[in-house]
Formats: structure tokens, C-alpha cells, sequence
């Protein structure tokens, strides 16, 4: 009886071996094939981050092998984190989890931000959709019209979450330049933000630009809002006489504290996978995103919904991520002291 039960016990393994050596050696496209991909997306529905999020889905699949589905779900929280830490620490690691997040990933994990539970360079990156230029705007009957007003005048901005860069950059101007921006927080995206301006419950907004151009062309035709500054490394086509933040620094140390911040423009919207996918599935992954970003079709309905495409590789993005650890001790330090929540646990 001994013998039979390790006679069972033996080829039950052997079974699970076979099981698993069957499972590693599936191709790509046989793995992906009928696949459902969970695309987490660290915002509410409805601001430009969303809207990036849905385009990918509509287009990603049909350069994957095996063709899979791609479902976004919106998983707001915390900046962004709370998505980036399911994607981290909790989702598969089989490659079927995609990820979006806040730009600034990478410093906050540096800086020991509030709520990092993630490590950026082992996120595996697949590339970049466009840059992300965030904006201040100023409603119509606000005195602030520009940044040297805002260094005179008290005005209120709808926040969001405390890691989100709505909040962030309008903060670090506070602290390096002078600014008198008060954060009204709490508001649930740029949309109901934007909406609180119109109310009067505030006076103006900081939000990518993209969002403006998505959900309020109008303001921009008509005037309603004046752009006091773009938070970005130089200035976008679109937005030739709003100045940078970098270049309203007043000094060599302040001008490094911004570039080392707003390096965050050129991470943009990004798209991650989990660590640990098998490198064949990362490779299909990345090759189908670059493919989805010169898609005429694609393309077509970036246009007709008003949102920029500037590809950028995920070899690329990976290596613009790992960047911030560059960052001299004294650089960090001198950006801690004026970046939000930085080392706050």
C-alpha cells in the first residue's frame, strides 16, 4: 500500500512538472490568446489621464500576439499610488496587468513620499504616449493674470490628491519662487475641479494641458482662463508665451531644484507592466506599444479627441526613470525641503 500511495505521489509530480514546463513554454501569442489585460488606471474617469488610458485600450490588442482584450479600470487613490502599489505588489506578474500613473513616481519613491509602496525601476516600462505639461489657470475674474501677480496676491486652486502633481508643482512654486497659491484639496479629479472654478468656489486650476484642451476648448477660445505658467523644461508649441517654471527661478539653486522636479514632464503619460513578467511577454508588450503609437488609426482618434502623441520608447522611458537616482545628495536634499510630503511615512 506504502508503494502505491509514492507510486501516486510520483506521477503526480511528474503531472505538475509537465504542467508547468507546457505553461513556460508557451509563445506569446499563445499565452495572450482569448487573455483578458487588466489596464489600472490611477485616476477618476474623465480627466486626460482616462482618456489616454481608454485610446490605448481601444488600440493596444490588435498589435498583441493573440490579440487580447484590454479593459481599463479606474483605481483613483492617493496621487496615483494606490494603482501603482496594486500593479507593484499585489496584481499578476504574468504580464496581463498595465499601469498608469503619476509622472513623478520616480522622485516621490526617492524623496520617501507619502504612500510609496512601489520601486520604480522595477516597474517594467513600456513607453511613453506624449509628455505631460501641467498648467496654471486663472478664472476671468481672478486678479491673479499672471505669475508675478500670484507672487503678490493670495488665490485659491482646487486640489486633488496630496501626490498628484495638481498639487505638487503649484506647491514647490510656493516654496521655491514665492508664489501665494492656496490648495482648496479634496476635489475628485480635474473635472470636478475645473467645474469648482466655474462655481467660483476657487479661482483657478493647475492640470495637464492636455485636459483643457479635452474638456474645456472653450475656456481657451473665449478667453475664460489666462495660463500663467506651464511646469515643463521648455516651453510647448502650443503654449509659446507662458513661461516655464525653470525659468522663473531667480538663481542657479533654485533653477536646479526645478529642473530636478519638472523632469517628470518628459516621463509624461507613461504605461508600466508589473515586475517580474517574463522577458518574451514584456518584448511583445513593448513592440505592440510602439506599433499602437503609429497606428493611423490610432492617431486618427488622438486627433479627434484633442490629445498629443510624442512616443517615446520603453528602453527609453526606462532609462529616463532610473535617472532621478542620479540626483546628487545635496540636489535631493535641497528638492526635499521644498517638495510636498517628501519623507512623510
Amino acid at each position: 500500500m506504502h508503494g502505491v500511495r509514492r507510486a501516486r505521489l510520483v506521477a503526480l509530480t511528474f503531472a505538475m512538472a509537465l504542467g508547468l514546463g507546457t505553461a513556460s513554454a508557451q509563445t506569446p501569442e499563445q499565452f495572450y490568446k482569448g487573455k483578458i489585460l487588466d489596464l489600472e488606471v490611477g485616476y477618476p474617469t474623465g480627466g486626460s489621464n482616462d482618456a489616454y488610458a481608454r485610446l490605448i485600450a481601444n488600440h493596444l490588442g490588435k498589435h498583441m500576439p493573440g490579440a487580447p482584450s484590454i479593459v481599463p479600470r479606474n483605481t483613483p487613490g492617493a496621487g496615483s499610488f494606490l494603482a501603482v502599489n496594486r500593479v507593484f505588489a499585489t496584481l499578476p506578474k504574468d504580464g496581463t496587468v498595465i499601469g498608469l500613473g503619476a509622472p513623478t513616481l520616480a522622485l516621490d519613491e526617492r524623496l520617501g513620499s507619502q504612500g510609496v509602496r512601489f520601486k520604480t525601476a522595477e516597474l517594467n516600462w513600456l513607453g511613453r504616449v506624449d509628455s505631460l505639461i501641467n498648467i496654471v489657470m486663472m478664472w476671468k475674474t481672478s486678479p491673479v493674470k499672471t505669475i508675478a501677480d500670484a507672487q503678490r496676491i493670495e488665490s485659491t486652486l482646487s486640489g486633488t490628491g496630496a501626490g498628484s502633481t495638481v498639487s505638487i508643482y503649484p506647491t514647490v512654486l510656493n516654496n521655491v519662487i514665492g508664489t501665494k497659491f492656496k490648495l482648496v484639496m479634496g476635489y475628485r479629479g480635474s473635472n470636478e475641479a475645473m467645474l469648482a472654478m466655474e462655481r467660483g468656489e476657487v479661482e483657478g486650476h493647475s492640470t495637464a494641458w492636455s485636459a483643457v484642451k479635452v474638456a474645456k476648448p472653450d475656456w481657451l477660445r473665449d478667453k475664460t482662463v489666462a495660463i500663467i505658467v506651464q511646469f515643463a523644461l521648455k516651453r510647448h508649441p502650443e503654449l509659446p508665451d507662458v513661461p516655464t517654471a525653470v525659468e522663473l527661478a531667480r538663481n542657479d539653486d533654485e533653477r536646479a531644484v526645478l529642473a530636478a522636479i519638472m523632469n517628470a514632464s518628459e516621463v509624461g503619460t507613461a504605461f508600466f507592466t508589473s515586475p517580474g513578467v517574463p522577458p518574451d511577454r514584456l518584448a511583445a508588450l513593448r513592440r505592440a506599444f510602439d506599433e499602437t503609437l503609429k497606428d493611423p488609426e490610432f492617431l486618427a482618434e488622438a486627433e479627434r479627441i484633442r490629445l498629443g502623441v510624442s512616443p517615446m520608447s520603453g528602453g527609453e522611458l526606462q532609462k529616463l526613470v532610473t535617472q532621478v537616482s542620479s540626483l546628487s545628495p545635496a540636489l535631493l536634499e535641497r528638492v526635499r525641503a521644498v517638495y510636498p510630503a517628501a519623507g512623510a511615512n
